[in-house]
């Protein structure tokens, strides 16, 4: 995270057109836009399509910026654009949860297998868990999804995410309090499958991130 006075610099810099202090700003915050993507798309080459776009029409729209954090405002133009791709997905096709081959096999790559230590039964039900987590996730409305994305997974607190969502504290406390019931329900669904421990359906942060190359971290 950049302290607020260097961002602000950075800001100021980068309305004057220069495109260093820019990219300064890009380095900063990429790997959580990218998190964020990941999750709203549930695609690696979407997310990093999505972050790109972020940035170039953040670019343009500097002028705009009238102060404060930054990534909020980051954060709702991601939005804008993962709503816009979503809907385009809707419209002309339909992306499955999992990558399969042209023989319907599952693909299993870095994307959509984490990255574990430990005993192999240990591997598999984490692994298990959190696949399970993040498809849950997925099956909730994308308004609910957003909010629990920004809170429990990227640790923003409740006003700068509800900035970012742009909508007012109040609204955005309830979208989370739902997406977080609905997302506990889904896992208390499976929770008899995957063997899970109480603790793991409780409302809160999901300890399920995404890195920056794709992989799922817990």
């Amino acid at each position: 995270m950049i302290p607020l006075s260097n961002e602000a610099t950075l800001i100021r810099m980068a309305q004057a057109g220069d495109l260093d202090a820019f990219n300064q700003l890009v380095l900063a915050y990429q790997d959580r836009l990218f998190n964020v993507a990941v999750y709203m798309l549930y695609s690696e080459e979407g997310a990093a399509d999505a972050v790109q776009d972020a940035f170039v029409n953040a670019y343009r729209s500097l002028d705009r910026f009238r102060g404060g954090p930054f990534f909020p405002w980051l954060m709702r133009i991601l939005k804008n654009g993962c709503i816009d791709e979503i809907r385009r997905q809707k419209r002309y096709r339909s992306v499955p949860l999992e990558p399969v081959t042209d023989e319907d096999n599952p693909i299993e790559d870095a994307l959509w297998l984490a990255d574990f230590s430990g005993d192999p039964a240990s591997i598999c039900e984490s692994r298990e868990l959190s696949n399970t987590i993040a498809e849950s996730i997925q099956r909730i409305p994308l308004e609910y999804r957003m909010a629990l994305v920004l809170v429990d997974i990227e640790g923003m607190d409740y006003c700068n995410a509800a900035s970012a969502v742009g909508i007012p504290l109040g609204t955005f406390k309830s979208r989370l309090a739902r997406a977080r019931a609905r997302v506990s329900r889904l896992l208390g669904e499976a929770r008899d499958v995957l063997s899970m421990p109480p603790a793991s359906l409780a409302g809160g942060r999901y300890n399920v991130g995404w890195s920056a190359s794709g992989s799922l971290a817990t």
